[in-house]
């Protein structure tokens, strides 16, 4: 059917129809914008015939709907994403062609969509793949951001935020919904009255609000009708203009509200190391969950009148602490509008919202102040309070005289809101995102939590869609492995088992080898474009792309590339396999330290890059502005996966699945989904090294180590960070790189010296990059390692994941859509 729906004449017509539309252009007027827009509202109309169908379907068969509430849905680009998956890539692209353009020029018109940051966006964007692909009924529910996190450019080696303009040419797949729009209230008071029965009600008054409009987007199953939604919400003011006060004069309390609504959905997490902006980042959380559970609410309603059986229809899904305050915006609707007394809508609620926990850090668990918090939600507040005074009963029912339980397990406590307990507590499930990540919430971070209620914890390792990193990301490759094993692994990714038999096949493994040298001439001309920089295709290409945290420790990374570069320096005549070390990474605007990490990785760049005495055996790069798009290209380019976290600090990780997809090979310690990579392939496939989680979480609760031993005993480190404060790399300010400095080695400061155990475990690490070069010099070993790296993935698909997470917690069904009854 679809295949039929773009025939490629009736599609150039259409493509046309819409060029005269919008712009009033003939194709051979048309700039390259323009024909994207063309196009893609030319297959959006294809995509709402069975979005029209999917939506009738669902009303006529009533399944139980899964809300996914996530702060980020980092999508990427959508227009080669529907193309691959309502399986027309090939003949839009021969279309095109047919007139003389090129659809990966058009596809670059398309500016990745700033809806989210890092793994934990990704991740969202991958279940929604999924879900509509194994045609579970989903919506996903966000923010529209008009700018992102922000647009990262590298200037002078500094990382510099300017806004991240995407919705400057419009959104071509969004549908605004302004019919469907929910007041959302914040600030004023709760004053309590009795009602004709003696019961009381809750009246919330002189506030502020907004109104949170959908733009809905039809996302795309593959080989499938259905088409589920991403709903994200716009902030408009109730009156958009008090012409009264501004007679008056008062021009600020004139467009008072629609600053507020224009703040609310300006940014993705704003700075918060001031007051001003963790009001706003609560804020935003707030807006969102409010909006969404009210319209799931207003969506069952049409169809249900006992709002006691909601949990038989919808479930809650909290993609990590941002959207905890479902817990109390649910149990506020429940009373205050629905009429439930406590205890019936606290059931509903417990049976209703399920939480998945995405960090190990501490500081990742979001505690806010009560005094901001109660004099921004009053009303919500209050419900916390109730629901604290009630868990800490419990607890002490449990644990009586034990006040350390209440310490840890407390809702509120020493003046904050816990949101990750409020989840906790609100929740019938808590999930964490690998095996290992699992174990250390249930023995360590949550172990008073886990001993309560266990039955609620259970594990669900992330996975990604093979249809984006893949079909869509690789196609040489994805071409290649269809041609041996069909094209199952589309939708069943254990598929790719069926590449083993190849893995020693010599024929395969050149064909295997030449595919990922062409797509490492891809990523050397976007490094030639992009950085100026030449690199060699024939070098290893060791990538770290991924948020910049100083657990993910590219600190470790950047230090062995200034020890290899001393090292060859001294030994010029030594025998070293030319490397290309590429990083892409944003660091927060407020966090200092990974911003500095940027400029030293650059800095050294500089120096190496510019140093022709090394004949080029070491090149640097940083990708400036990492996103999905360069990051489809980069994955399909890697030899070496560098996942180098510190052990037991990261909870999952995502970006290895899609390097190991794509036939890299994994340096790592055995951290997050490592684990699991690495029981799949095999450790003969791989390159693990350094502290275990045990071991690092031993050394912690020892009060750490002592790294000047290392810095006292090897002249290797002690020349690398001696270099971060003699000017070696930056002689104008030899003094900039001190605080990574301190960072690692200064033990009088009132914080604990490398925090990340990166000199504990820098020596593994090197000995770990010597065996990278010895295996890479045996192609054929390398080949089949790669290989078996690309047949193993088969369990990191997020279908996978998706099953599990329906089997266990969502319990939905499949809606069957039928397009002729649209």
């Amino acid at each position: 059917m679809q295949n039929e729906l773009l025939n490629k004449e009736r599609f150039m017509q259409n493509v046309k129809d819409n060029l005269k539309t919008l712009y009033r252009r003939n194709m051979d007027e048309a700039n390259p914008q323009q024909i994207f827009q063309a196009v893609s509202y030319t297959v959006k109309d294809i995509i709402i015939d069975q979005w029209l169908a999917t939506q009738k379907a669902m009303d006529e068969q009533d399944p139980k709907i899964v809300y996914y509430l996530s702060m980020e849905f980092l999508m990427g680009r959508a227009l080669g994403n529907n193309l691959i998956n309502i399986q027309g890539y090939k003949e839009v692209e021969e279309a095109l062609k047919d007139i003389g353009f090129d659809l990966n020029v058009i596809e670059d018109e398309e500016r990745d969509w700033a809806l989210g940051n890092g793994g934990l966006g990704r991740l969202a964007a991958c279940f929604l793949d999924s879900l509509a692909t194994l045609g579970y009924p989903a919506y996903g529910c966000g923010i529209r951001y008009k700018y992102g996190m922000f647009r990262q450019a590298i200037i002078n080696g500094y990382q510099v935020e300017w806004p991240d303009n995407w919705l400057k040419n419009g959104n071509p797949f969004e549908l605004k919904r302004a019919e469907r729009a929910k007041e959302v209230k914040f600030g004023g008071y709760v004053r309590w009255e009795n009602d004709e029965h003696g019961h009381s009600k809750f009246i919330h008054e002189g506030y502020q609000s907004v109104l949170a409009v959908p733009y809905d987007v039809p996302i795309t199953g593959y080989g499938d009708y259905n088409i589920n939604t991403l709903r994200i919400w716009d902030a408009e003011p109730m009156n958009i203009f008090e012409l009264e006060s501004f007679d008056k004069g008062d021009y600020q309390k004139a467009v008072q509200e629609q600053n507020l609504a224009k703040n609310l959905v300006e940014v993705l997490y704003p700075n918060d190391n001031h007051y001003a902006g963790k009001e706003l980042r609560l804020k935003q959380q707030y807006f969102f969950v409010s909006a969404s559970i009210q319209a799931a609410i207003e969506k069952y309603k049409k169809k249900h009148d006992d709002i006691r059986k909601l949990y038989e229809k919808a479930v809650f899904q909290l993609n990590d602490t941002h959207p905890s305050v479902t817990v109390a915006e649910l149990m506020r609707i429940l009373i205050d509008e629905e009429g439930l007394p406590w205890d019936e809508a606290w059931e509903v609620t417990n049976k209703t919202c399920a939480y998945t926990n995405h960090t190990i850090m501490a500081e990742a668990l979001e505690k806010w102040p009560i005094e901001l918090f109660s004099r921004l939600l009053p009303r919500i507040y209050q419900i916390v309070e109730e629901i604290n005074r009630r868990f800490v009963l419990e607890i002490q029912k449990n644990y009586p005289g034990d006040s350390k339980k209440i310490e840890k397990m407390a809702i509120i406590y020493d003046g904050q809101v816990k949101m990750a307990h409020l989840a906790i507590a609100g929740s019938f499930s808590v999930n964490g995102v690998a095996h290992l990540h699992t174990e250390i919430l249930k023995k360590k971070e949550l172990k008073d939590f886990y001993e309560m209620m266990p039955l609620k914890f259970n594990n669900k390792t992330n996975g990604i869609t093979q249809r984006r990193f893949l079909l869509h990301g690789n196609h040489l490759l994805a071409d290649w492995i269809s041609d041996r094993i069909g094209k199952e692994w589309i939708t069943d990714l254990t598929q790719l088992s069926k590449l083993k038999v190849y893995a020693e096949d010599k024929k395969a493994q050149q064909e295997f080898m030449n595919i990922k040298y062409k797509n490492k001439e891809r990523v050397a001309k976007y490094i030639l474009d992009h950085n100026g920089v030449s690199v060699n295709p024939r070098s290893i290409f060791d990538i770290q792309v991924k948020r910049l945290h100083e657990y993910k420790r590219q600190l470790l990374n950047i230090l062995h590339v200034m020890h290899l570069y001393n090292v060859i320096k001294e030994h010029p005549e030594m025998d070293f396999y030319p490397r290309t070390f590429i990083f892409g990474a944003k660091a927060a605007a407020g966090y200092r330290i990974a911003k500095l990490t940027i400029k030293l990785i650059n800095a050294v760049a500089d120096v190496i890059n510019n140093d022709k005495s090394i004949q080029n055996k070491i090149k640097v790069v940083f990708i400036e502005d990492y996103n999905v798009s360069n990051a489809e290209l980069l994955f399909a380019a890697a030899d070496v996966s560098e996942q180098i976290s510190t052990a037991s600090k990261e909870a999952s990780g995502t970006g290895n699945m899609k390097f190991m997809l794509n036939g890299a090979l994994t340096i790592g310690t055995l951290d997050g989904a490592n684990v699991e990579i690495v029981e799949e392939v095999g450790i003969e496939n791989a390159f693990i090294f350094g502290l275990t989680a045990d071991e690092v979480i031993q050394y912690e609760q020892n009060g750490g180590y002592n790294p000047m031993d290392i810095f006292n005993h090897d002249q290797d480190i002690r020349k690398v960070l001696m270099q971060l404060i003699n000017g070696f790399y930056t002689p104008d300010e030899p003094e900039l790189f001190r605080d990574i400095y301190n960072s690692l080695l200064n033990t009088h400061s009132t914080s604990r010296a490398d925090t990340y155990f990166i000199l504990k475990d820098f020596k593994e690490y090197a000995h770990a990059q010597k065996r990278v070069e010895e295996h890479y010099r045996n192609q054929k070993a390398w080949a089949k390692s790669a290989i078996l790296n690309t047949a193993c993935a088969g369990k990191f698909s997020s279908d996978r994941t998706i099953q599990e997470y329906v089997d266990d917690i969502w319990k939905l069904k499949k809606v069957v859509v039928d397009l002729d009854k649209k």
